[in-house]
């Protein structure tokens, strides 16, 4: 009885383990991950792992092909937050790449912007 009740507690561990491992090492946790995860990817049907279900629409080949190419590198990579409520929508930009976030600025959205990334898909 005690030992079907350590072997099952030890695979238990295990297997949180596993998941524990897979989403801190393997899953990109902010923009610069994400960016090197995009343009070391084999091919687009490797990247488009990374895109939420029901999502991949919104991310096409052309758009992999061109930040996947090798005579270019990006200008910049930067993080954005977005906090919307009634009426007003904030951005938020903040560090990519650090182990906690850092505020960076944060500005109310022109009313023109707000409406451009409230049609973009929930």
């Amino acid at each position: 009885m005690k030992k079907d009740w350590i072997r099952m507690m030890a695979m238990a561990f295990i297997i949180i383990s596993a998941i524990a491992y897979y989403e801190f090492f393997f899953v990109p946790k902010n923009s610069l991950e994400l960016y090197q995860e995009i343009a070391l990817a084999e091919n687009y049907e490797e990247a488009q792992k990374i895109v939420l279900d029901g999502f991949e629409s919104n991310f096409k080949e052309e758009d992999f092909e061109y930040i996947n190419r090798q005579d270019t590198l990006p200008d910049r990579i930067s993080q954005f937050t977005l906090l919307e409520y009634e009426g007003k929508t904030f951005v938020i930009m903040t560090s990519p790449g650090t182990e906690k976030l850092k505020v960076l600025a944060l500005e109310e959205l022109p009313d023109e912007l707000r409406e451009y990334f409230m049609k973009l898909p929930q």
